[in-house]
């Protein structure tokens, strides 16, 4: 059984167009060491993917939290489509199993990297969507993300992790976190910013997300996790 045929049965979805799907599990490293070969990458699908995810998680969101404010919203929104999030779920059917990679990136470890892994699953709704329609697409997405909709939601929507935090130094070192822009990488339509979290000159963990303020949000929430507190929703 070819890896394209065991994936639509994981997914229980038959694609009209077997090679849409093929073009999902296509990493960038691969076409690099086939180049001439006139394939294509997953990178045009994760685009797409990107955008559909979004739309449906929002709707998901505004229909089933109508007293919660925008910015509310927004931070579980931002919760849920983050890397960490879409890589972990990605790895529930086992996508990084049937991604096609250089050499190179696979022995590095590609198959687990949480870019690879998030990519992949963007690129996996984009086809999707189009092979099939909306309402397919946001019956597997609704799906896939049930659970972790429902725990974010638990964790509080209006759970202000900078605040937390601040409110957590300032107590025990009277002195405010700070935040810094390490880098920010990827194409416009996919960018990541990196930063940093710091308590004077010590670095305190670092936060990646696709805005610099979701990275400061996910940074101060690692540094929440690392000591253990006890993350209780904050309102504005």
């Amino acid at each position: 059984m070819d890896d394209v045929t065991h994936l639509q049965q994981k997914i229980e979805i038959a694609f009209n167009n077997p090679a849409l799907l093929k073009s999902v599990l296509i990493h960038s490293s691969y076409i690099n060491e086939k180049a001439g070969m006139g394939l294509d990458s997953n990178e045009r699908l994760e685009f797409l993917g990107d955008a559909v995810l979004g739309l449906v998680i929002a709707q998901k969101l505004f229909q089933d939290f109508p007293q919660s404010t925008e910015g509310e919203l927004t931070r579980l929104r931002s919760a849920l489509v983050r890397r960490e999030t879409l890589a972990h779920i990605a790895a529930t059917i086992n996508l990084g199993e049937y991604l096609v990679m250089g050499k190179g990136e696979e022995g590095g470890g590609g198959r687990n990297k949480q870019a690879n892994l998030a990519g992949a699953l963007e690129a996996l709704i984009g086809a999707i969507y189009l092979d099939q329609n909306i309402g397919v697409v946001r019956n597997f997405i609704l799906k896939l993300f049930g659970q972790e909709i429902y725990k974010q939601a638990h964790l509080g929507i209006n759970t202000d992790y900078k605040s937390i935090l601040q409110e957590v130094i300032q107590a025990e070192h009277q002195i405010a976190p700070s935040y810094h822009l390490i880098e920010a990488t990827g194409p416009d339509h996919a960018k990541q910013f990196v930063v940093e979290v710091r308590e004077g000159n010590n670095i305190l963990a670092r936060g990646i997300g696709k805005s610099k303020k979701i990275a400061e949000m996910e940074a101060a929430r690692a540094v929440l996790e690392s000591l253990n507190k006890h993350i209780s929703p904050k309102q504005n």
